[in-house]
């Protein structure tokens, strides 16, 4: 199977940031931080680092294609931790729906800025799958497993400075059969320049995770 391009999220993610950095300098005339970037010396986890999960959540049905990723994370998740956004999402333009779907949904409220992404990523089989989550898995440190979540997951926060604005993001790649579904989460106050902390971000992000798993298996996302 042909390796997949890059998600266009990865780089959409950087968009919005611009236009509400804009904003937050108008509320604090200086600028903020561009959300999608790590810094490795910074990097943390609300669990302790060590090996992927065991399949304790284990799928053993087969995709043939993404699901619908804006209807993936519930209602209530999307208003906890993205206060203000368009519970719909907006879904980001794929070169390949079939194989790979990802929503988003950002808001900025007041001085707090929140971003939720969750993408869905078609392998052929599921040996290419555990290989794709391992590969992805050697360029993370600092993070650690998280437990009955698909066949496997990760989950790892960064915490980056820049211009003395914080932002913190959570990522979360869990492995279901022949998918990984790739959960991001970040936020930043532009009034304070402080980050959400990393309980908060890391928690945020696995409940996201949960919800769209939850959702890939044919469940309904709570």
């Amino acid at each position: 199977m042909r390796e997949l391009p890059l998600p266009v999220a990865l780089t959409a993610r950087l968009s919005p940031v611009v236009v509400l950095a804009a904003a937050g300098w108008a509320l604090t005339s200086k600028p903020a931080t561009p959300a999608g970037h790590h810094d490795a010396g910074q990097q943390t986890s609300a669990t302790s680092p060590s090996a992927p999960s065991s399949p304790t959540g284990s799928s053993t049905k087969s995709y043939t294609a993404a699901p619908a990723p804006c209807g993936s994370v519930a209602v209530k998740t999307i208003n906890a931790l993205v206060p203000g956004a368009k519970t719909a999402g907006k879904e980001i333009q794929s070169t390949d729906a079939k194989l790979r779907r990802t929503c988003s949904w950002n808001a900025l409220k007041g001085y707090d800025y929140r971003w939720l992404d969750v993408s869905f990523e078609v392998m052929q089989s599921d040996q290419a799958a555990q290989k794709e989550y391992t590969n992805r898995l050697a360029q993370k440190s600092g993070g650690g497993a998280v437990p009955g979540l698909g066949d496997s997951a990760y989950s790892v926060v960064n915490l980056t400075t820049q211009d003395k604005q914080q932002t913190r993001e959570g990522v979360v790649i869990a492995r279901a059969s022949n998918v990984l579904v790739v959960t991001t989460y970040n936020g930043s106050n532009f009034e304070t320049k402080k980050a959400p902390g990393t309980d908060e971000i890391n928690t945020g992000a696995i409940k996201a995770a949960r919800d769209a798993v939850t959702a890939l298996q044919g469940g309904r996302a709570g």
